[in-house]
């Protein structure tokens, strides 16, 4: 079992970086793929990005493709979101998701493939 906590939301303007945090407990952090997503309200939560147990394999979403970077560090439990040149269409509730595995992950994109989430932080970009 991991339990997830974001950090690192805030409010900025357009073209400011942010860089969220989640920091996950467990012995066993580095068996798990990890993904961020993200959701408005009224929509359905959506993929941002994905990293793989090894730190290999990322993926990302069209929207933030060259401007966000998804990375890990095993020694601390933690995976991150780097946001440069954010724009207000970014603004959302950001989740951390998790999902133990010991193979590639074929679909990091959909949400069905985590089975633990955190709280969310809140990130709102002013235009």
């Amino acid at each position: 079992q991991v339990q997830l906590v974001e950090s690192g939301g805030g409010l900025v303007q357009a073209g400011d970086s942010l860089r969220l945090s989640c920091a996950a407990s467990g012995r066993t952090f580095r068996q798990y793929a990890m993904a961020w997503f993200r959701q408005t309200p009224g929509k359905e939560r959506e993929f941002v990005a994905s990293i793989s147990w090894t730190g290999l394999s990322t993926l990302y979403a069209d929207s933030v493709k060259g401007r966000f970077t998804i990375s890990r560090d095993n020694a601390k439990n933690t995976v991150y979101l780097q946001m440069n040149s954010l724009k207000p269409e970014d603004t959302a509730v950001y989740f951390c998701a998790a999902r133990l595995t010991s193979v590639p992950v074929a679909t990091p994109q959909v949400t069905q493939v985590y089975d633990h989430w955190g709280q969310g932080t809140q990130v709102t970009v002013s235009s």
